[in-house]
C-alpha cells in the first residue's frame, strides 16, 4: 500500500476515535486527546504541503507553532499526558508510563511533517491505532483492559521493526549533503524572521531576538564570527597532523537564530572543499532521543519534559534490541562507506544564557534498570567502535564555539559583544604565555591543585615521565582551534597515583545544574561522588551516575588542564553570568578535570606537536592503552569537564622529581614569571 493511502486510512480511522465511547472513560479520554493531536498534525501536513509557511504572516506562523507545542509547556505540563506523573494519575501505574511514552513518540511527528517525511508520520499514526485496537478488542471480548505486556510488546516491535529505517536516515542526514532540508532554509532568504518557523521547531522570542541581533551586526563582525569558527575547524586538522584534503563534508550543529552566521560559514567551508550537512536533533526513540540535543534545534519547550522522557527506552531495551541496532548501524555504514570516509567531523555552535530549569526527579517516569544501564554502556562502546571503523578518529576533527542568547538578560548585546571579543583574542599572545606554563609543568612529577574559600578540592595529578625533554612534552598548547576560545594547556594524566577530592560549589554540565558536586578519586578513577541537589543522598548519587558518569560505575580522569582565559572569567563576573557559561568557555576560566576519555580518544597513535616542535606524548592512559588488546574496555564514550573558578582556587603547583614545588597559581592569581599579563583582567575586576 502506498504511503499516501496508508496516511489517509490512518487519518480517517483516528478521526473516528473522537466520536467513539468504547473504553473506560479515563482511557477513552486519553485516546480522544491523542486523536485531537493527530488531527492537528494532519492539518499541519496540509498546511505545509500547500507551501503555507512561505505564504503566511508571522502572526499566523506564531499561532500555529504555539498550538503544536502548548500542551507540554511548563504552564500546562501538570495536566499533560506528556507528564508521566499526570498520565499515571489518570491511567494508573504501568499503563500511565507506556501511554505517556506513546504521546511523546507521537509528538515526534511535528518535525517530520515539516520535512514532508510521510512514512515517519504514518508509522506513528499506525502505532497509535494498534494500541487503541488492543484496548478496544480486549474491552469488547473480555470486558477488561489489555495486559500491560501485550501493549509493551507492540511498542517493542515498533522499535525493532523501524530501527533499521531510522538508522539509515540518520546516517544519510549526517553524511550526505543531498539530504538538505535545513540547508535550503539556511541558504534562502534570511531577511525576515518568518523563516524560523519553516523548520517545525519550537520558536520563541529568544530565537527571533537572536536573529534580529545577528541581522543588525555589521557584515565585518558577522564574517569575523564565521571566520573564527571555520578557521578553528581547519586549524584543528593542522594541529592534529591530519589531512583535511581527504575530507568532503563537515556537519554543522547550531541553534535557530544563528543562520546569518551559519550562511557565511557554509561558504567558508566550501572554499576549503567541504560541503556542509545539517541534521535535526533527535526527536524519537528510534533516533536515540535524550536530554542532549545533537544537531540543529529550536527552543526547548520544557526541559522537565525532556528530563522525564530521557530514559523512555527502558520500556523496550534488551540484548536483542541492542543487536538489532548494531546490525542497523553496520548496514548503514556499509551503505554510506564512501561518504563516511570523507566525513570530517562536526563544527558546533553552542549557546548559553537560557533560563535554567529546576529539574525534579519524577518517580513516575521510566528509568533504566541496572541491567539496562549496563547494556547501554556496552551498546555505546560497540557503536563508537563501529563508527571509528568507518569514520576514523585519527583522520577526523571538530570545532566548538559558543555565543549567548537573549534569555541571558538585559545586558545581552553587551555580553554578546564581549563574547565575540573573547572568541577572537590574540592567540599568539596566549600561545607564548601558555608555553611558559608548559615549560614549568614539564619539570614536574605531579601537580597539586587546592581550593580555597570553602572549596574543598585537594587533588594530586600524576604526569607522564619525559624520556627526552628536549623533544617531548606532556601538555598541549591549546589556542583557538577545536575548542574556541583560546586559553588552556591540557594533558592526559597518569592514573596510578592520581587521587584526592574535586569539589565545585555550583556548576552547569551539559545544561544540568550541580550543587556542591564532590568527587573522590583513587588511582585516577572515580571512587565516590555526591552533590546537594536533592534531599536524598540516593537521588543525588543517581543524578550524578545518570548524567555525569553516564551509567558507568566509575570513570577515569581523562584530562587535567589549566585554563588561562582570565578575560572570559572577568567578563562573566562583570555581568554576573558565571553560572550560565557553557563548559566550552568555563573550562578556560580555571583548572579543570575531565571525567571519561582523553582528548585524544581514538587518535592516540597520531603524533601531535606543539608550536615549539615538541611532541605531546601524554596521549594515552592506563584505560585507553587497552585498545591494543581489548578495544571494548578502552573507551567510555564521554568526556565531561569540571572547572574550579579562579576565585575558589587556592593553589596550582607542580612538584618535581626532586620534590621542589613550583607555584603557578596562588590565591586565584598567576604567579609564574612571564604570565603577569593574565592577571590584568583580574586586577581590572577588583577595581570595579
Amino acid at each position: 500500500m502506498m504511503e499516501k493511502e496508508r496516511f489517509l486510512l490512518a487519518k480517517n480511522r483516528i478521526q473516528e476515535i473522537k466520536d467513539e465511547n468504547l473504553l473506560q472513560s479515563e482511557f477513552q479520554e486519553y485516546f480522544k486527546k491523542m486523536a485531537e493531536f493527530v488531527g492537528l498534525i494532519c492539518d499541519t501536513w496540509t498546511f505545509v504541503s500547500a507551501d503555507g509557511p512561505a505564504r503566511s504572516s508571522i502572526t499566523e506562523l506564531k499561532e500555529r507553532n504555539y498550538r503544536l507545542y502548548e500542551d507540554i509547556l511548563p504552564e500546562n505540563y501538570q495536566d499533560s499526558y506528556g507528564n508521566p506523573a499526570c498520565s499515571v494519575r489518570k491511567l494508573g501505574e504501568g499503563y500511565g508510563q507506556l501511554l505517556s511514552f506513546l504521546y511523546a513518540e507521537l509528538r515526534g511527528m511535528i518535525p517530520f511533517v515539516y520535512e514532508k517525511r510521510q512514512e515517519d508520520v504514518v508509522i506513528r499514526m499506525e502505532l497509535l491505532l494498534e494500541i487503541y485496537s488492543s484496548f478496544c478488542c480486549e474491552q469488547a471480548e473480555n470486558g477488561r483492559l489489555p495486559e500491560y505486556e501485550t501493549l509493551r510488546e507492540i511498542v517493542y516491535w515498533f522499535v525493532s521493526d523501524y530501527t533499521r529505517q531510522a538508522t539509515l536516515q540518520k546516517l544519510e542526514d549526517m553524511l550526505d549533503p543531498a539530504s538538505d532540508f535545513a540547508m535550503h532554509i539556511i541558504e534562502g532568504d534570511l531577511s525576515d524572521p518568518r523563516y524560523l518557523y519553516y523548520y517545525g521547531e519550537y520558536v520563541t522570542e529568544n530565537e527571533i531576538e537572536t536573529w534580529e541581533h545577528l541581522n543588525s551586526l555589521p557584515w565585518e563582525t558577522l564574517k569575523k564570527m564565521a571566520d573564527t569558527y571555520t578557521e578553528g575547524y581547519r586549524i584543528g586538522f593542522e594541529v592534529g597532523n591530519k589531512d583535511i584534503s581527504k575530507k568532503k563534508t563537515v556537519n554543522i550543529r547550531y541553534c535557530l537564530g544563528f543562520e546569518p552566521m551559519i550562511k557565511e560559514a557554509v561558504q567558508n567551508f566550501r572554499r576549503m572543499g567541504l560541503e556542509a550537512t545539517v541534521y535535526r536533533a533527535a526527536v524519537s526513540i528510534l533516533q536515540g532521543k535524550g536530554m542532549n540535543r545533537i544537531g540543529y534545534y529550536g527552543a526547548v519547550p520544557n526541559r522537565q519534559y525532556d528530563f522525564d522522557h530521557k530514559d523512555d527506552q527502558a520500556l523496550v531495551l534488551d540484548k536483542r534490541l541492542v543487536q538489532v541496532r548494531m546490525e542497523a548501524w553496520q548496514e548503514g555504514y556499509e551503505k554510506y562507506k564512501k561518504q563516511a570516509a570523507g566525513f570530517g567531523g562536526p563544527a558546533v555552535v553552542e549557546t548559553f544564557g537560557e533560563t535554567p530549569a529546576d529539574l525534579k526527579e519524577n518517580p513516575r517516569a521510566l528509568h533504566l534498570s541496572a541491567v539496562q544501564q549496563k547494556l547501554t554502556v556496552e551498546y555505546m562502546s560497540a557503536a563508537m567502535e563501529l563508527q571509528n571503523k568507518y569514520i576514523k578518529g585519527e583522520e577526523r576533527s571538530f570545532t566548538i564555539i559558543a555565543f549567548p542568547v537573549p534569555e541571558i538578560g538585559k545586558d545581552f548585546k553587551g555580553i554578546f559583544d564581549q563574547v565575540v571579543k573573547i572568541n577572537t583574542l590574540d592567540y599568539k599572545l596566549y600561545q607564548r604565555m601558555q608555553q611558559k606554563i608548559i615549560d614549568t609543568l614539564d619539570k614536574g612529577k605531579y601537580v597539586l591543585v587546592k581550593g580555597m574559600k570553602g572549596n574543598k578540592t585537594n587533588m594530586k595529578v600524576m604526569l607522564h615521565t619525559l624520556t627526552d625533554a628536549a623533544r617531548e612534552t606532556n601538555f598541549e598548547n591549546c589556542v583557538a582551534d577545536v575548542n574556541i576560545p583560546v586559553g588552556e594547556v591540557f594533558t592526559s594524566p597518569v592514573l596510578a597515583g592520581t587521587e584526592g577530592v574535586l569539589h565545585v560549589s555550583r556548576v552547569y554540565l551539559n545544561g544540568l545544574e550541580y550543587k556542591n558536586i564532590m568527587l573522590t578519586m583513587e588511582g585516577g578513577m572515580v571512587k565516590d561522588y555526591i552533590c546537594s541537589n536533592f534531599d536524598s543522598p540516593e537521588q543525588n548519587r543517581k543524578y550524578i551516575k545518570d548524567n555525569v558518569l553516564y551509567h558507568h560505575d566509575t570513570l577515569p580522569l581523562g584530562e587535567f588542564a589549566i585554563g588561562t582565559n582570565t578575560t572570559a572569567f572577568a567578563a562573566a563576573r562583570k555581568y554576573g553570568i558565571e553560572d550560565k557559561l557553557p563548559i566550552l568557555i568555563a573550562e578556560k576560566t580555571g583548572p579543570h578535570f575531565a571525567l571519561g576519555d582523553t582528548c585524544y580518544s581514538h587518535a592516540e597513535d597520531v603524533a601531535v606537536y606543539n608550536p615549539d616542535g615538541k611532541e605531546i606524548i601524554a596521549r594515552d592512559n592506563e584505560c585507553s592503552i587497552k585498545r591494543k588488546e581489548k578495544s571494548g574496555q578502552a573507551y567510555f564514550n564521554c568526556h565531561t569537564d569540571i572547572t574550579i573558578p579562579y576565585d575558589e582556587l587556592g593553589e596550582v603547583s607542580v612538584v618535581t622529581c626532586e620534590e621542589e614545588m613550583i607555584p603557578i597559581i596562588e590565591e586565584g592569581k598567576f604567579v609564574l614569571a612571564g604570565c603577569e599579563e593574565l592577571n590584568i583582567p583580574l586586577a581590572d575586576l577588583e577595581d570595579v
